[in-house]
């Protein structure tokens, strides 16, 4: 009963957290004249990547290597496969050039780099984590100085600015209850999981990056709502690049992460780079630069066979 409550308590911080967080991601973009996807990418990002830093850098010095793994590797799984598809079900996004030539490249690059470093020799070094932190600073520098925006935002002049101290308010709240939220939505998770006796790389893959990703469906989804689509695309991009160069390069520097369970190697890494590379053609296919419907529906629908061929 206590785990349910804290499940519950979580889900409410969260979305109330995707709202603050929402608000101070538009005031910024209005202040600084940032394009919002940079926001997005960069702000948001951090934000509703704090979970899973926290988790992973918990669960590698407590020594459940896998459980930080599999929460990184679950948590990019779900943000393409759950959170962007229940995103494009509830609403389409309309994409230009940018998309593809620099932030999903970018996200490929940090997969492709995750899955160097870890598949031959099953452990992410010291070293290899001091390379991706560099990466993701680079990638920033360039983000702020060059990025253009790469959604269409439908409703421009609905955006209202806020003072500074309510922007710096809202963003501390927001990230506040998401991490808070998140906290007290895996404490219950993994508390019913534990119960029937689910072993830690299906918890990580799973429950927990189910549970630390809420905070990207929560923006997402409140962003969709109030048209603040740019936001919601470059969130999600964002956090993946995020969950790998800033999690795992954060986490290997403060102790190298090794793989314990095989099965994160022989069957989920290998979903994350799919579901990222899917999400490319599905931008142009059938309507050139849009994220439909139909392709929120093949994305959940992959992301639920996923779930089902891991727990089965």
């Amino acid at each position: 009963m206590l785990n349910l409550f804290y499940i519950i308590a979580g889900l409410v911080l969260l979305i109330a957290g995707g709202n603050w967080l929402l608000k101070a991601a538009v005031a910024l973009s209005l202040k600084l004249n940032i394009p919002k996807i940079v926001i997005g990418m960069t702000v948001v990002s951090f934000a509703t990547s704090a979970p899973e830093l926290i988790v992973s850098i918990k669960a590698a010095l407590d020594g459940f290597p896998d459980l930080a793994l599999g929460n990184v590797v679950g948590s990019n799984i779900a943000n393409l496969g759950l959170v962007l598809g229940v995103t494009v079900i509830l609403g389409g996004i309309d994409v230009n050039k940018s998309f593809y030539t620099t932030d999903w490249p970018v996200m490929m690059v940090a997969s492709l780099l995750f899955f160097g470093t870890i598949f031959f020799d099953g452990e992410i070094q010291q070293y290899e984590g001091i390379v991706m932190v560099s990466l993701l600073f680079l990638f920033l520098v360039y983000l702020l100085r060059f990025q253009k925006t790469a959604v269409v935002d439908e409703i421009p002049e609905d955006d209202i600015p806020l003072p500074l101290f309510k922007t710096v308010l809202f963003l501390g709240l927001g990230g506040t209850a998401l991490w808070g939220g998140s906290e007290l939505l895996i404490t219950g998770a993994v508390g019913l999981a534990e119960t029937y006796g689910v072993s830690e790389r299906i918890i990580g893959v799973t429950i927990v990056s189910i549970g630390t990703s809420i905070p990207e469906l929560a923006a997402s989804i409140i962003a969709v709502i109030k048209k603040e689509k740019a936001i919601s695309l470059g969130n999600l991009l964002g956090s993946n690049i995020f969950n790998i160069l800033a999690v795992l390069g954060i986490t290997s520097i403060i102790t190298p992460i090794r793989v314990m369970d095989q099965r994160l190697l022989e069957n989920d890494i290998f979903w994350m780079l799919g579901f990222s590379f899917l999400l490319l053609p599905l931008v142009f296919f059938p309507k050139g630069l849009r994220l439909g419907w139909r392709d929120g529906i093949i994305l959940v629908g992959l992301y639920l066979l996923f779930v089902y061929f891991t727990i089965k």
